[in-house]
Formats: structure tokens, C-alpha cells, sequence
């Protein structure tokens, strides 16, 4: 299971989400950060942003 938080990239962001495969974790960053920060264009400095954050997940209790 793959997490990313958007606070680690937007600070004062509190949304995240978690999947089992990374790409599923980018799809839903990119279309969080379309709709909710406005990015209209989603360069690859910003993929990489996104993907050098995502992290392997904690096991809920």
C-alpha cells in the first residue's frame, strides 16, 4: 500500500489518499492538485515532486 499527503508538497494541505499501486496514487494527486490548487498544467518536475513523496503506508491500527 502506497500513501502521499499533499501537506509534504502544499503546506496547509490536509487531504491524502492511499492505493495499492503507485500509479493509482499519482492519478489521484494529479487530479487533486487540478482541482483543488488550480494546477492547469501538470509539468514533470511537478510528477516527480508528487512521486519522490509517496511512501510506502502505516499500517492502520
Amino acid at each position: 500500500m502506497k500513501e502521499f499527503h499533499c501537506g509534504s508538497l502544499v503546506p496547509g494541505c490536509e487531504w491524502h489518499t492511499r492505493a495499492e499501486e503507485e500509479a493509482e496514487v499519482m492519478r489521484r494527486a494529479v487530479e487533486h492538485m487540478r482541482q483543488t490548487h488550480g494546477e492547469t498544467v501538470i509539468r514533470e518536475t511537478m510528477v516527480e515532486a508528487i512521486r519522490s513523496r509517496i511512501e510506502k503506508a502505516r499500517d492502520a491500527a
